[in-house]
């Protein structure tokens, strides 16, 4: 009877123990509260914000709030002494541009826009290739060839463009259904964190009247689909005349000291940046997407700021970052991992949390209590049993991972900041709701957003990052690295 006791004693200290630790962790994921999440948002989501949009003062305020939020937590500067990370960016812009065909200079957006990627110069055409319409035939031969092809899906343009720019076509005219435009295209293109080089290639957009001067025959859809594929005598010429913007945008970030492991890292991430306004001024709020994220780096980064002055800080160092560029490709978190603050191979793991404040409409199941959980088993074998394990003992939600698998048609797993840390090795989790009828609209906008759903999201964000940042090591990296190109 002795021998069994000391087990039991030893049993029930160590559940004891468990116990504390439990309604310890409780306590300051209570103080992530839907009311202090919507009062966030309720700013990050403003007019005064103008949809946040990279590069611009919209995003320079919230860059602004973010900062000041960290301060005011007690958070310490994640760069030297400044909690931004200044990055740059360029933008090539239009400044002349014109198409002549069969002599007779046409309109711009009413005939034809010019894409701001491409290539300065003057060109003329005397001969062009017509490719049929939806994808090409990769066996022609392209080479030195004007090419002219039908818009059709924005994926199968991307792609097709891709093929013809990697066989050496001299350039592409693509026929399109969207000419006439109402609004008039914008002469900006993409940003990049590089100074676009002068090799781009000449891509043409015209319209089906455009293209019927173009071949001297009536072209409409149909026409266009039984044309036959060959060669054909034009007489075209256009000229592109751009300039490079220089732009600069950054990340805010705001660290919490860990006790006895503060090399190592945990990072909890979210974008700031959203889409800006309308061609016509309209603002493009970004509650959900992803004001809601970027609110819930900020509640969980009071939370633990409110657990360490009472004495209970993580023992890893945590790091919040919001980034910005992401609706441009991803930018502001691609920058980071290519001069990281903290070492990659000290960070233990990325939490992204991307648009958790909605409903998917066409969810099947819990529409209140689920989340769509997607990278959590692709470079760690720790990370997926912590999630489990995590979810069933706090919050008991439905962990939905139907975006997991890389080759989703979505893409979703390429689509948001962790894809910049995996690449690099680092193991993530990326926290999302699904997209909705509002998505990229204005129309995105905070009295959509579910309050109650979102803090229960971001508390399994919370009691995640405890986890890690309080484990006597860090997650292992022993499943191989295999995340292909975006």
């Amino acid at each position: 009877m002795k021998r069994l006791l000391l087990p039991l004693v030893l049993l029930l200290a160590f559940t004891a123990e468990a116990q504390v630790k439990e309604k310890k962790i409780r306590k300051y994921a209570e103080t992530i509260k839907a009311k202090e999440l919507n009062k966030k948002l309720s700013i990050i989501a403003s007019a005064e914000m103008e949809g946040r949009e990279t590069a611009t003062e919209g995003q320079r305020k919230a860059a602004a709030y973010i900062e000041n939020k960290f301060k005011e937590f007690g958070l310490q500067p994640g760069n030297g002494n400044s909690y931004q990370q200044v990055y740059p960016l360029y933008q090539d812009s239009i400044t002349s541009q014109s198409l002549m065909i069969n002599g007779a200079v046409l309109d711009v957006m009413k005939d034809y826009y010019l894409d701001a990627s491409s290539a300065t110069g003057n060109w003329t055409i005397n001969n062009i290739y017509f490719t049929g319409t939806g994808m090409i035939d990769t066996t022609i031969d392209v080479k030195d060839k004007w090419v002219l092809t039908d818009e059709g899906r924005f994926a199968v343009l991307r792609s097709k463009i891709g093929w013809l720019r990697r066989n050496k076509a001299k350039g592409v005219i693509v026929v399109s259904k969207g000419l006439p435009a109402k609004e008039r295209f914008n002469p900006k293109g993409r940003m990049s964190l590089q100074p676009a080089s002068n090799n781009g290639f000449p891509y043409l957009t015209v319209s089906f009247s455009a293209a019927s001067k173009l071949l001297n025959t009536q072209i409409d859809s149909a026409a266009l689909s039984q044309l036959i594929k060959k060669d054909y005598s034009v007489d075209a010429a256009f000229n592109v005349v751009k300039t490079t913007l220089k732009l600069e945008s950054t990340n805010v970030v705001g660290v919490l000291p860990g006790t006895d492991k503060t090399d190592e890292y945990v990072f909890v991430t979210a974008h700031y940046d959203h889409i800006g306004k309308t061609a016509d001024g309209v603002i493009n709020y970004g509650a959900d997407d992803d004001g809601s994220g970027t609110t819930s780096v900020l509640q969980i980064a009071e939370a633990f700021a409110k657990a360490k002055k009472k004495g209970h800080g993580p023992r890893r160092t945590m790091v919040f970052m919001t980034v910005s560029g992401e609706e441009k490709g991803l930018l502001g978190s691609e920058y980071y991992s290519e001069h990281p603050l903290f070492p990659l191979d000290k960070t233990s793991v990325d939490l992204n949390i991307d648009m958790v404040g909605r409903i998917d409409p066409k969810y099947k199941g819990d529409s209140l209590n689920y989340v769509f959980v997607i990278g959590d088993d692709k470079l760690s074998s720790d990370l997926k049993p912590i999630t489990d394990s995590i979810n069933k003992t706090y919050m008991s939600m439905e962990l939905d991972r139907r975006y997991n698998d890389v080759n989703d048609p979505n893409r979703f797993y390429y689509r948001s900041d962790h894809y910049n840390f995996a690449k690099k090795g680092v193991p993530i989790i990326f926290y999302f709701n699904g997209t909705h009828a509002d998505y990229h609209r204005p129309t995105d906008t905070i009295e959509k957003i579910n309050f109650k759903l979102m803090e229960k999201r971001a508390k399994l964000v919370f009691y995640t990052a405890w986890e890690i940042a309080n484990r006597d090591g860090m997650l292992k990296r022993d499943i191989p690295l295999n995340v292909p190109a975006r």
